[in-house]
């Protein structure tokens, strides 16, 4: 997904990017903590159940066909001159490819695929994705181990918050997660920029009751939220 439609997709301007940007800074002005934020249109193609799902359709579909097999040759038989032996078999494997192929296109659509694909796996894969990129922005490696990412999968309608070493070691989990499904909840209301603010405020106040600033309090991650595109 692009970047500008993943941005409309959760009702940003570039205003409201300044302004999480901000939020950012201010938070990490009173914590040795680092703040990173993230969002994806989806944390992974899919296709394996988009498929899956495709080919069962298409199974049911020729089952369907199997019924009214009788009707479907006699209708054959009175739209063509000299009927041949193959023109059934052909007729049912055309539909049922056409079936496959049509959903295929349509499992794209992300109201769909949260339906063909489990729930389970969806949360696995949003855990995987926010984790590949805790690596990669390098906010696992600050130098006391006190990152945070916040990360936004849109179509899984999923936020996860990933803590390092340093933070876990003072911070629980759920504690997190409380504050990722009060941001999942804003999202959801088209609140998007107002409710990072607040919880990119919280994550300060949180960071800053454990790891205050220090004299020396370097800026050693970007502010502000990354936009990935497809294939990032």
């Amino acid at each position: 997904m692009k970047a500008k439609k993943l941005m409309r997709k959760l009702s940003l301007s570039e205003k409201d990017l300044a302004d999480i940007k901000d939020a950012v800074a201010n938070a990490e002005k009173k914590t040795n903590g680092e703040i990173a934020l993230a969002a994806t249109g989806e944390s992974s193609d899919y296709s394996f159940f988009e498929l899956f799902a495709s080919v069962l359709l298409g199974a049911v579909c020729f089952a369907f066909l199997l019924v009214f097999s009788a009707r479907i040759e006699a209708l054959i038989g009175r739209l063509f001159w000299d009927e041949k032996t193959w023109y059934l078999p052909a007729f049912f494997g055309f539909a049922e490819f056409a079936v496959i192929g049509l959903f295929f296109c349509f499992a794209n659509i992300p109201a769909i695929d949260r339906i063909v694909i489990p729930h389970p796996v969806r949360k696995a894969m949003v855990y995987n994705r926010a984790l590949r990129h805790f690596v990669e922005s390098g906010t696992y490696e600050t130098k006391d181990h006190t990152g945070i990412l916040i990360f936004i999968s849109w179509m899984e309608r999923e936020v996860r918050i990933v803590a390092d070493a340093g933070i876990n070691s003072k911070i629980e989990q759920k504690e997190w997660d409380e504050i990722a499904q009060t941001l999942a909840s804003g999202i959801r209301e088209k609140e998007t920029a107002a409710s990072l603010v607040s919880v990119i405020s919280k994550c300060g106040d949180l960071l800053e009751k454990h790891f205050p600033a220090k004299k020396e309090n370097p800026n050693e991650l970007p502010d502000g939220l990354l936009i990935l595109e497809a294939g990032e």
